[in-house]
């Protein structure tokens, strides 16, 4: 597969004009190009400008509104945020921004957010929070991927799970992971490619393990730790769909074609501000993190994908098929 490289600030302005040319305003076309130019930096293509036209198509088949307008209520120390069933990112950033104020104020905020779509890199959100002094815990749920545990029917989305927290250097720790034992992604290359999978990742419609990519690909996602990942995928579920009255997995329409209604899928947000709880927080947790870096082959989690958002600083290399679809809907 060829690839072409592009300025960061051309690669932004080519998924802007795209954007707004399927009726996006600039505010939205503004978040949702952020998230997904820091997913690509981050090394997490399959979280970002791959997403684009996926996007576009759901805008330009009204699956997605473009001109959703997110609608934000507080009670207290609690945001809700309705996303209109437009693109999360607009919705996700608004409730985010809220949060982060009112955490100086209440010690413990939770945004949640409802009617909402794929919001892509989910330690997007959290490593915000972090650099802003807070600790944060990022939830979404999504179309439905995997079975309950002893079914065979998928119920529930991968619904990743990111978590931040503030350091001393500047760069925060960041745990970013779905509850999939692997990404689906890399189950739907395996059938391109006519490739066996490993055993573990997947079962079959009936239940059973498969090494066979279209039969997973019928089946269920195998979840990340057996039944404890089951459990957290409900917990996901519950915490983001149940809160919100927005749609469990198995109730929302795919991220990837334009069938269907809106996915109506949702997210939390919970921020904690340190202060409200001791003093010193940021230097108690490097006595932690000093004791596990004395360790060989030990590395704190999320400084791999910060390392290489270091290094793109400048410049990506994106497929060239991706670019000239982007330049064409971008007119």
């Amino acid at each position: 597969m060829s690839h072409e490289t592009l300025a960061l600030t051309e690669l932004e302005a080519l998924a802007r004009r795209a954007l707004c040319q399927s009726g996006v305003d600039h505010q939205s076309a503004d978040a949702t190009c952020a998230a997904l130019m820091a997913a690509e930096r981050a090394g997490i293509a399959s979280h970002g400008f791959a997403r684009l036209p996926y996007y576009l198509d759901q805008l330009e088949s009204g699956k997605l509104n473009p001109r959703a307008v997110p609608v934000i209520t507080q009670r207290g120390a609690v945001v809700n945020v309705n996303a209109d069933s437009g693109l999360a990112f607009p919705a996700v950033q608004l409730g985010l921004d809220r949060g982060m104020v009112l955490a100086q104020e209440f010690g413990v905020v939770a945004v949640a957010i409802g009617y909402s779509h794929h919001f892509g890199m989910a330690g997007y959100y959290a490593e915000q929070a972090a650099r802003q002094g807070l600790v944060c815990m990022a939830l979404s749920n999504g179309p439905a991927a995997m079975a309950p545990w002893g079914g065979n029917v998928p119920l529930y989305g991968t619904n990743p799970i990111a978590f931040a927290s503030p350091r001393a250097s500047g760069e925060p720790l960041v745990i970013d992971l779905s509850l999939s034992e692997v990404a689906r992604g890399k189950i739907m290359l395996a059938s391109q490619k006519k490739e066996a999978i490993p055993a573990g990742w997947a079962i079959d419609r009936d239940g059973n393990p498969t090494t066979d990519a279209d039969a997973a690909l019928a089946g269920s996602m195998a979840p990340a730790g057996g039944a404890k990942g089951a459990a957290l995928a409900l917990m996901v579920e519950l915490l983001t769909a149940g809160l919100t009255g927005s749609h469990y997995g198995f109730q929302a329409s795919s991220f990837f074609n334009t069938e269907g209604g809106s996915p109506h899928i949702a997210q939390l947000l919970l921020l904690l501000n340190p202060a409200f709880f001791s003093a010193g927080y940021v230097q108690h947790t490097e006595m932690l993190f000093s004791a596990m870096l004395t360790q060989p082959n030990v590395r704190l989690p999320g400084e791999r994908r910060q390392a290489t958002a270091r290094q793109n600083s400048d410049t990506l290399s994106l497929p060239v098929s991706l670019l000239e679809q982007l330049r064409i809907r971008a007119g």
